[in-house]
């Protein structure tokens, strides 16, 4: 598995590939990869001929004390994992390749940004925004995935691109879970086995809510309630939002209609974890 760190060569590589006419799919990652990033590149190996996958821990969207410092990094791990997945070629650049010093342009998507993760998090979508446009930029694809379970940044993505005029287009494949249900992250690994076990209270408060959608509950306000209150009878696990929104426009109403996004950010212990559904009315 060939790994790039230069701006300069993977736009050099990417050239390369397009002058031999094949087309181009984009895994973005921030690595420590897993099953559900290895079903994105399989899903890129399978509608596009060749697949760029990149390892950057992107500082511009972590907030002060947040765990920039302690995100798990592997590269050789992630490099034996995206090669056996069908990925071509890693890139994974330095920091400071990215933001040289001096650097000072950011991108920024209004409105949906100021709810959900956006509100808990103030900065965060700045920094995905701006490291996912320099990214498109180098890479150039056809079509970049991304995971469900990041519903928020799913929904802020395809608005800057349709907003930008950006070449491409922006695949989101479902959330891959654990088999028992628990939503595949990478901080996964900070949790200790009691506070594994007590995790699932996010997605089974989420299910549960689903189950009340196809039993005909459509009051958002009962949703969230439902949500809530499974989740308070997780000793181990403190809300920090529970949420159920139109998408992929994240407005608030008091019934659902059509497409409704019902999200929720729990910490369990010091480990903030979050999931979602997405139900059709």
């Amino acid at each position: 598995m060939q790994v790039i760190q230069s701006i300069d060569e993977i736009k050099a590589f990417v050239r390369s590939v397009r002058g031999q006419n094949k087309t181009i799919g984009f895994v973005p990652t921030m690595g420590y990869l897993h099953e559900g990033h290895q079903t994105l590149m399989r899903k890129a190996k399978k509608q596009t001929d060749f697949v760029v996958v990149s390892i950057f821990v992107n500082p511009l969207q972590f907030g002060v004390g947040e765990d920039y410092q302690e995100y798990p990094r592997d590269l050789r791990r992630d490099s034996s994992l995206a090669e056996a997945a069908g990925a071509d070629v890693i890139f994974a650049p330095q920091v400071r390749e990215m933001y040289p010093q001096g650097y000072s342009t950011f991108v920024d998507v209004e409105k949906l940004t100021d709810k959900l993760c956006g509100r808990s998090r103030p900065g965060h979508f700045k920094g995905v925004t701006t490291v996912v446009t320099k990214l498109f930029n180098i890479v150039q694809p056809d079509i970049a995935f991304f995971g469900q379970k990041d519903a928020q940044q799913a929904a802020v993505l395809q608005k800057m691109a349709i907003d930008l005029n950006m070449n491409l287009t922006i695949q989101i494949r479902p959330t891959v879970r654990e088999k028992d249900g628990l939503a595949m992250s990478s901080r996964n690994s900070y949790l200790n086995p009691e506070e594994r076990a007590a995790a699932l209270c996010l997605y089974r408060s989420l299910e549960a809510a689903k189950n009340l959608v196809d039993a005909g509950e459509r009051n958002t306000g009962a949703l969230k309630q439902k949500i809530e209150g499974l989740i308070g009878q997780e000793p181990l696990a403190r809300i920090d939002y529970v949420e159920v929104l139109s998408f992929p426009e994240l407005a608030e109403t008091e019934y659902l209609k059509g497409s409704s996004l019902a999200a929720a950010a729990v910490f369990i212990g010091r480990t903030r974890l979050i999931d979602n559904i997405i139900v059709e009315v």
